[in-house]
């Protein structure tokens, strides 16, 4: 009796409490920041019934009055419409490097695109085969460098109905040799063939093999191995990848089942990822506002979805600590009165405000990336003096890591160790070795003298934690080379590193003479710079060190002198 069914809605007092169960955990987890908020973006790409002929030819005699029923089953036949598809595709691929942040800065070390990756939840599987083919149709005029890895996963389930309460049925992997048509089955073994070669796997829709792909494909998306995973179930409930950031969403979802698709890009991965981002294909407005409210009150609609494009860009306050944020023009304006020139800002006390001044800006640049809106406006701030400001917060931040000038002022009394520096949210721009290198075959070309050119590189390398170091290098390859003569940019590409090869050799046995090391310091070195840090531990360094006294410390002070120095060419050639 505890358990009756509700006769209107056939829900139980035990789905009913699940999902009051449900809407605690997630407000509170929210609450407690133990998960993220969701910024949901409602781009219903309605079907147009009456741009299609099928869509007459359906109801028999053009101007025929259509009735709701029939209205709604051509709707739903044209969801799958080829333009439709075509149309949810390209704006997918579009917004899909700043929805997730793929657009950052390139690691060496890691040898992928930063960011996060994505996954898109469809109605069916046929849904499922027509965005698949078609994304790797559009994909193929895009250079390699740019194109998504993709994968897709299905089984039985076309999961076009839901409980009363939007539960997501899981898809049973035992039950894909049984169930699945076989024109679905072709298709997923196609798609598994795709993922083969991407990956040099061996996986297949048989038995042992399926479960044993969707182990590897769950490992890969975790990785981010995988740009986007496009599922119809499968994955929407209970898999958690703090790499993963955006869903987008072509399928009708309500209520429960709506916070568990939701909740799969929610996880707290870094302060680059400040919520997870839902981009609605389907009108899901409305649903949204019901799934969160029927776990509560309308109060909780500020507790889950994240603040509105104009509240970041004027400010808001936050519900959750009831503290004032200050919005995006007032905190340009602030800095561009306070802070003219970035690089005339000199006392202990200026740097402080400077600094948590200019990480608010961060922060808020971070967020609004993900608002297709900030993509159109006119920025408040210049992209130049941006770098300015770029380039001066990392020198503050380098005179403190260095503890130059940033001992406690005892004139002003200002303790600057209270300075939290947002190295993450530097990390955001594309400003890498090869960006560096196509500027200055672009600017080569419309500069008037070398040094011209060589204090506007010097401006965007500055700016940039990772490539500071290579700053002489850089501008040193601009005086010794004729750019004349580099047309495109691989043959930049190849003079560069080609020029940093031979430099970094020289260095190498400059510092060994200089130091006088023994034989083996060329692969020592050598290792060092490819892993990006020189190792003190165990007998490598021990081995190359020339003999030296012991007394007091002699040898001791030898291996970090000499280490100090290999680590600065680590610093210099790492990833050439």
């Amino acid at each position: 009796p505890i358990f009756s069914a509700n006769t209107l809605t056939g829900e139980t007092t035990q789905d009913v409490f699940g999902k009051m169960l449900h809407s605690y955990v997630i407000t509170d987890a929210i609450r407690d920041k133990k998960v993220l908020k969701f910024k949901v973006d409602y781009n219903y790409i309605k079907p147009e019934l009456n741009k299609y002929r099928e869509a007459e030819q359906a109801v028999g005699v053009i101007g025929e009055e259509i009735d709701e029923k029939k209205l709604k089953k051509i709707e739903k036949e044209l969801l799958n419409h080829p333009e439709r598809i075509t149309t949810v595709t390209k704006y997918l691929l579009d917004v899909y490097d700043v929805k997730t942040h793929r657009n950052q800065l390139y690691t060496h070390k890691q040898k992928q695109l930063a960011g996060f990756n994505a996954m898109f939840a469809v109605q069916s599987i046929e849904a499922a085969k027509l965005y698949y083919d078609e994304i790797k149709k559009q994909q193929e005029s895009l250079p390699e460098s740019k194109r998504l890895k993709i994968a897709t996963i299905f089984s039985f389930a076309p999961n076009e109905e839901q409980s009363a309460y939007g539960e997501i049925q899981d898809e049973e992997l035992e039950s894909l040799n049984i169930e699945m048509p076989k024109s679905s089955k072709e298709f997923l073994a196609k798609a598994i063939d795709d993922y083969n070669q991407m990956f040099k796997t061996n996986f297949s829709t048989e038995g042992r093999e399926f479960q044993n792909y969707y182990r590897d494909l769950s490992k890969r998306v975790k990785a981010k191995e995988v740009d986007l995973l496009i599922v119809v179930g499968m994955f929407l409930t209970g898999f958690d990848a703090p790499t993963l950031n955006t869903l987008f969403v072509d399928k009708n979802l309500r209520y429960h089942g709506l916070i568990q698709a939701f909740s799969r890009t929610n996880r707290i991965f870094n302060k680059v990822k400040p919520f997870g981002n839902i981009i609605c294909f389907r009108d899901l407005e409305k649903a949204t506002q019901e799934a969160i409210k029927t776990f509560g009150d309308s109060n909780k609609v500020d507790i889950i979805l994240e603040k509105s494009f104009d509240e970041y860009m004027e400010g808001f306050t936050d519900e959750l600590t009831g503290v004032s944020v200050k919005g995006y023009v007032s905190v340009c304006k602030e800095i561009l009165e306070k802070f003219p020139n970035p690089q005339e800002i000199y006392t202990e006390k200026d740097k402080k405000e400077f600094v948590n001044l200019f990480g608010e800006l961060l922060k808020l640049d971070n967020v609004l990336r993900n608002y297709d809106e900030f993509q159109e406006i006119e920025k408040p701030i210049s992209e130049g003096y941006m770098q300015d400001l770029r380039s001066t917060y990392v020198e503050i931040r380098d005179e403190f890591l260095n503890l130059k000038n940033y001992e406690k002022n005892n004139d002003l009394d200002i303790d600057l160790s209270d300075v939290e520096f947002e190295v993450e949210l530097l990390k955001t721009d594309e400003i890498n070795l090869d960006y560096i290198l196509s500027l200055i075959l672009d600017k080569s070309k419309d500069s008037n003298s070398k040094e011209e050119l060589k204090a506007e590189v010097s401006r965007v390398i500055r700016s940039s934690i990772d490539i500071r170091a290579k700053e002489d290098l850089v501008l040193d390859f601009i005086n010794e080379t004729n750019l004349d003569e580099l047309k495109t940019n691989d043959d930049i590409l190849s003079a560069f590193y080609n020029y940093g090869k031979q430099r970094k050799e020289a260095e190498i046995k400059v510092l060994a003479e200089s130091e006088n090391l023994n034989d083996g310091y060329q692969l020592f070195i050598e290792k060092a710079i490819q892993r990006g840090f020189a190792e003190n531990s165990g007998t490598d360094l021990d081995a190359i060190i020339p003999p030296t006294s012991r007394r007091r410390g002699a040898r001791e002070r030898k291996k970090q002198e000499v280490l100090t120095k290999i680590q600065k060419l680590v610093e210099i050639y790492e990833g050439i």
